[in-house]
């Protein structure tokens, strides 16, 4: 008789529990993220030239340092987690403890409200429309 069957390849549940330390959800600064927001590196300006590695950290996991690496331009939640190959509820994790170390920072890919406090500028938007029709 054998014991309990493990999975070879740790590329399911169990990998999430170890990629996230067990949490199963986004807490803190990063509670309000959603698939549009726009993630981006902290200081990505001064970043190592493309095809140059980022330095390693010691004690950052890897996806830790991809997500560093990847969101030197900004990426948005969902753009990173196809990029990955991690459900949302994963790499919300993952950025929580980006968003607490100060590595990262996230941003509204639209402004909540314009100037004026009425939401998106209507007159612009249907500038962009008109143009882009006549593409």
């Amino acid at each position: 008789m054998s014991g309990p069957h493990r999975p070879r390849d740790p590329s399911g549940l169990e990998r999430y529990y170890v990629l996230t330390g067990g949490r199963s959800g986004p807490a803190g600064p990063a509670a309000g993220l959603d698939v549009a927001t726009l993630v981006i590196t902290r200081g990505a300006r001064t970043a190592p030239a493309p095809g140059t590695q980022y330095e390693h950290v010691p004690g950052m996991q890897h996806e830790h340092e991809e997500i560093v690496r990847r969101c030197r331009d900004p990426l948005s939640v969902a753009e990173l987690g196809a990029h990955l190959g991690l459900p949302f509820n994963i790499l919300a994790v993952l950025l929580t403890d980006l968003l607490e170390a100060d590595r990262v920072e996230t941003r509204d890919p639209i402004p909540v409200s314009s100037p004026s406090g009425r939401g998106p500028d209507l007159a612009l938007l249907e500038e962009v429309l008109s143009g882009l029709e006549r593409l």
